[in-house]
């Protein structure tokens, strides 16, 4: 049995990273932009890298940002936050709102275990630029 977890934030990006451009079935159509291979977390967090979803036309729409933190890794959704909230909660991640305008989702990727319950809330920022294109 494995007693020790895997909160190294900048190893959570890349397994997170990993998984979008590895994954060609739940998250077909997102990809990973602007990565920034030297990225040092902060307390705050400094960006990592975007993850981007493709609509109509060969555009894509920036769905999340992903920010490194020591311990952890934070996705703040840009598109449908209320999506992105509901469904980090039924992926048992913690999420908390970010007063901005347009407002956002933060979701905290804490340890590595963490990161395929992480794919969830991104099929649904998926589903979101997709929905707020065909409208």
């Amino acid at each position: 049995m494995v007693s020790d977890r895997l909160d190294d934030g900048v190893r959570i990006a890349q397994l997170l990273a990993s998984e979008v451009t590895g994954n060609e079935g739940r998250l077909r159509g997102l990809a990973v932009a602007d990565a920034d291979t030297d990225a040092e977390p902060t307390a705050d967090g400094t960006l990592a890298y975007r993850i981007v979803a493709e609509t109509g036309g060969g555009d894509a729409t920036v769905a999340a940002e992903v920010y490194v933190q020591p311990d952890r890794v934070r996705v703040e959704a840009r598109v449908g936050p209320e999506a992105a909230a509901a469904a980090a909660a039924d992926a048992g991640l913690r999420t908390r709102p970010k007063s901005t305008r347009p407002p956002r989702t933060l979701v905290f990727v804490e340890d590595g275990a963490a990161v395929k319950r992480a794919l969830t809330p991104l099929t649904a920022l998926r589903d979101a630029v997709a929905s707020a294109e065909a409208d």
